[in-house]
């Protein structure tokens, strides 16, 4: 069977793949100043000020941020390389474009809004009232 993705498709994604790692890349580079996370998180406690309560939410905040865009960051990567490890009109269960869940092919529409997408919309609804009823 083969991929239900073209290879113009394919290199629309890797393209907004490679652009979304690169913002990524500097928003974080950017935002710790070329410090590691603990020494960032460090500097905006030691900020001058009479405001220490408000530093410390501002802390956590910024970490929160900082979390996030690392997770982003991560399953952009790995969205990379499924998609170099799956030659074009491959099918397989860990393959890029294919839920992790079902093995459905996910739609081209779904993965130009998330291109590191892992599931198709009925699965990764149910996997967000899962995680809600966890939580």
């Amino acid at each position: 069977m083969s991929s239900h993705l073209t290879a113009g498709q394919r290199a629309l994604l890797e393209a907004a793949l490679v652009q979304r790692q690169h913002q990524l890349d500097r928003r974080l580079s950017d935002h710790h100043g070329g410090l590691s996370r603990a020494e960032h998180a460090r500097e905006v406690l030691l900020q001058d000020g009479d405001d220490a309560p408000q530093r410390g939410n501002d802390r956590e905040v910024d970490l929160a941020l900082t979390d996030l865009e690392t997770q982003e960051l991560g399953a952009v990567s790995l969205a990379l390389k499924r998609l170099a490890a799956a030659p074009a009109g491959a099918q397989s269960g860990e393959g890029f474009g294919l839920c992790t869940d079902c093995g459905a092919e996910i739609p081209f529409d779904r993965l130009k809004i998330e291109p590191w997408a892992l599931r198709c919309v009925a699965c990764e609804s149910g996997h967000e009232r899962a995680q809600r009823r966890a939580g």
